[in-house]
């Protein structure tokens, strides 16, 4: 796709949304169901994946890991932000490289430290690319979705971070149903 196809696909939806600002909050789903052993299945666009324990925390390494799909859902997003940026800009990429790393404590999700916390400790994201565009173009493309939000210390992030860096609330639905035998 060349950038004329692009905005030609994203015009319409574009002054959609301008002229209905409540037709772009749009609600993504995910959903699992609980599986044999200490693990789940989940539907996605690919099929259904089974996901269980880390091998570090005793898991056989045979189903997907929720820490590395958190990891490849950022990726995801950064790949296709950054290639959608590229082709608004009229810049072919040779090279888009993503690439994100986590780092855990186990001894926080094992329960085994209290200081140890439950889940990422870091979480680093970085891109790799190369394109038929001068040094500074390439860096623009980096950039253009790092904004401050925040006046302050904060260091600009990428756009596809801001869920994580700043925070997203997250609310709990929790509904029990009683099995009577």
């Amino acid at each position: 796709m060349d950038a004329e196809a692009l905005k030609a696909l994203q015009a319409p939806i574009k002054a959609q949304y301008r002229d209905e600002p409540a037709r772009a909050l749009v609600t993504l789903r995910a959903q699992s169901n609980g599986a044999d052993g200490v693990a789940c299945k989940l539907s996605t666009a690919q099929g259904m994946v089974e996901a269980g324990l880390h091998p570090a925390t005793g898991g056989s390494g045979n189903q997907a890991c929720s820490g590395d799909m958190l990891l490849e859902a950022l990726v995801a997003c950064a790949g296709v932000t950054l290639q959608a940026v590229a082709t608004a800009f009229g810049v072919t990429l040779q090279k888009s490289w993503v690439r994100a790393e986590g780092d855990l404590d186990f001894r926080g999700t094992l329960g085994v430290a209290k200081d140890a916390p439950v889940g990422f400790r870091d979480i680093r994201l970085s891109f790799e690319i190369a394109g038929d565009a001068s040094a500074e173009t390439l860096a623009i493309l980096l950039m253009i979705g790092c904004v401050e939000r925040n006046p302050g210390p904060l260091p600009a992030v990428p756009e596809v971070l801001h869920s994580c860096a700043l925070g997203v609330p997250i609310a709990s639905l929790l509904t029990l149903h009683v099995l009577l035998t």
